[in-house]
């Protein structure tokens, strides 16, 4: 008999929430509200590319409301989620849906780009069931980040040393580092840390980091 192991109930039975399907609509809204956090703002235009089970249900199963849901900020059993569109009509927000026929790493994927003025970010999400989601690639970076556990994603310049300042901070702080990855998009260029740690309470951790110099950016999920 398979070994099956769960995080929490709510792994088993599934999320609260609005619409047919935990995988394409409580994942997806969950998808759209990560990239709306790590963007930090409400973008002015999204571009959402469907990989193959998306692709060919994202309409009836209501994965179009709910990402565009999540990109307003809601939650997956917020009752406006059904008027998503429309709300982001309101707000002037532009969505442009595009089914693709292509393979993707897994069925239930999406990539979404978004952008505001000269800010950009592309992130490719995966809705892995029962309202469980990846983050499989943020701007052009191969990660994985499965958003079950304390999570920092910083970004910022490669510059010799950044990782012992960020790393001596969360220690100061008696944070402990789970994981850690770190990626660039080449030598001095734009780089990410994701780091995983054992505890949600950080306390003002996230502001002390913001002024450490060269970080673009820090962006926490608990």
């Amino acid at each position: 008999m398979e070994n099956l192991r769960y995080k929490s109930v709510f792994d088993i039975i599934g999320p609260v929430m609005i619409g047919p399907s935990s995988s394409h609509t409580a994942g997806a809204a969950r998808i759209g509200k990560i990239v709306r956090s790590i963007f930090g703002e409400q973008p002015d235009t999204v571009d959402i590319y469907l990989y193959e089970s998306f692709a060919k249900t994202y309409r009836g199963h209501g994965t179009d409301i709910a990402l565009v849901g999540g990109l307003l900020n809601m939650e997956p059993d917020d009752e406006r989620l059904a008027d998503s569109l429309k709300i982001a009509h309101e707000r002037e927000m532009e969505v442009l849906f595009v089914p693709l026929k292509e393979k993707a790493e897994h069925p239930n994927s999406v990539k979404l780009l978004v952008s505001k003025g000269d800010r950009k970010l592309s992130v490719t999400g995966i809705s892995i069931g029962g309202g469980n989601i990846q983050i499989s690639e943020l701007n052009g970076f191969k990660i994985s980040l499965t958003m079950g556990t304390p999570t920092f994603i910083i970004v910022h310049q490669d510059v010799p040393g950044m990782i012992a300042q960020v790393t001596n901070l969360l220690s100061d702080t008696n944070i402990n580092i789970g994981t850690m990855t770190v990626t660039r998009e080449s030598k001095d260029e734009k780089a990410i840390m994701i780091i995983e740690i054992d505890h949600a309470d950080i306390g003002d951790i996230t502001m002390k980091l913001v002024q450490i110099p060269h970080i673009y950016s820090v962006n926490y999920f608990d």
